[in-house]
């Protein structure tokens, strides 16, 4: 945040970036489909021009290379090997297709999570859960609660499963420590919702055609499904290799952040070096979903850093009122979210017990569970929705998805605060 603009105004480019990603679809989706890169773009260069009048057109320049090499291209190379890895998995058969085998498939997505993390997850679940329902025109409904279930709460209990947590991880919280607090909570979310999925899809499966004779389950892609063991084991061992540090550019980068970006882009390589190309046929797979995500991310990573800036400038900044909502996961990308509760709060991972515990648990599980409440409140959200859509699910707007995602997690994340943290 630059002292010589009214704070507010620095992050406006970001504000008109989420708004046109959320008005643009519904006003004029044609413009949209088109132009999205060149809105980015736009919004982008918005905030690079009033960075540029404040300190130089250096300043402006090194902050967007800051955010690109540091913070956007670590992002988009995880996104990008478990997109390319997940849609080299092939699975056929299995109970998808009706109410209660749609449910079972997302309990054991969430089971997924756990352990390959909610991308992962979420990037195999989507292929065959849209497949398996093809006979069947209303399914938005099972991509709402893939998101909001296996792409987020799945995440909640180890490191391994959302970014929030590895942050965690990574300031001195325990391995276990969320297994520990969060399970309670998260068998109430995941035990509600499955839940209302069933009875939602038996209600809406009554009008739909019968679902086609289960077959054999059976797995095609097992070196992906390899490959994707080796992204979560390369994002964890960030955290234990040594503070080294290069300078490329001018900027100064982590050694084990470029090393994980250069391994996360050979596995994408080999997925696609490895895969056949029937199983990537079989699952609709195109680049259109990752580029789009693409584009729209590296604008949101650019224009969001004056917003993070003020936000952890804590209750005595200009953004104290959206602090007190405690609702920011849902709007911002959730683990810079969670890591500035975690600095407010003043963890002590040292000696998490007592309030602290009870503390850091609240803010875990907000930043987990509150992440699925719109599109960007974590990674795979966005890219789930570019798959669904481009397989012909007529996805809801930024805003339609949001009320739909309340209605199912307000409830229940209201019963969870009471339950557990009042």
């Amino acid at each position: 945040m630059q002292p010589s603009a009214p704070a507010l105004a620095w992050g406006l480019p970001f504000a008109g970036l989420l708004a046109s990603m959320a008005l643009f679809p519904i006003v004029a989706p044609r413009f949209w489909h088109r132009r999205m890169g060149s809105v980015a773009f736009a919004w982008s260069v918005a905030l690079l021009g009033q960075q540029a009048l404040a300190s130089g057109p250096a300043a402006a320049a090194a902050a967007a290379w800051h955010a690109l090499l540091v913070d956007y291209l670590p992002f988009i190379a995880l996104l990008l090997a478990l997109y390319t890895a997940g849609g080299g998995v092939l699975l056929r058969g299995g109970p998808a297709g009706t109410p209660a085998g749609n449910t079972a498939t997302l309990a054991l997505g969430m089971a997924m999570g756990v352990v390959m993390g909610t991308t992962g997850a979420s990037m195999v679940l989507i292929h065959p859960l849209l497949r398996a329902n093809a006979h069947r025109r209303r399914k938005v409904h099972l991509v709402v609660f893939l998101i909001v279930l296996v792409a987020n709460a799945s995440g909640a209990l180890t490191p391994l499963g959302n970014p929030p947590l590895y942050l965690g991880l990574l300031h001195g919280v325990p391995f276990f420590w969320p297994a520990r607090h969060l399970l309670a909570p998260l068998l109430v979310v995941a035990g509600t919702l499955l839940a209302a999925c069933y009875v939602i899809d038996r209600r809406l499966a009554g009008s739909e055609p019968p679902a086609p004779r289960a077959e054999r389950f059976r797995v095609r892609g097992w070196g992906n499904l390899g490959l994707i063991a080796v992204v979560v084991l390369v994002v964890l061992s960030q955290g234990f290799l040594p503070p080294l540090h290069v300078v490329v550019l001018g900027q100064p980068v982590a050694a084990a952040l470029l090393g994980s970006v250069v391994l996360l882009l050979a596995i994408t390589l080999i997925s696609i070096a490895i895969t056949p190309r029937s199983i990537r046929r079989a699952n609709d797979f195109t680049w259109h979903p990752m580029a789009e995500v693409a584009m729209l991310f590296a604008a949101i990573f650019i224009t969001i850093g004056p917003v993070v800036t003020m936000l952890r400038a804590g209750l005595d900044g200009p953004l104290a009122e959206l602090l007190r909502l405690s609702i920011l996961s849902a709007f911002l990308d959730n683990a810079p979210t969670y890591l500035v509760f975690f600095e407010l709060a003043g963890i002590q991972p040292a000696a998490l017990s007592g309030p602290q515990a009870t503390t850091l648990a609240a803010i875990s599980a907000g930043a987990v569970f509150f992440g699925g409440l719109t599109y960007i409140g974590n990674a795979p959200n966005m890219m789930l929705r570019a798959i669904a859509a481009h397989r012909g699910v007529r996805m809801p707007g930024f805003f339609a998805f949001m009320l739909l995602a309340s209605g199912l997690l307000l409830p229940v994340l209201a019963v969870v605060g009471l339950a557990f943290f009042a």
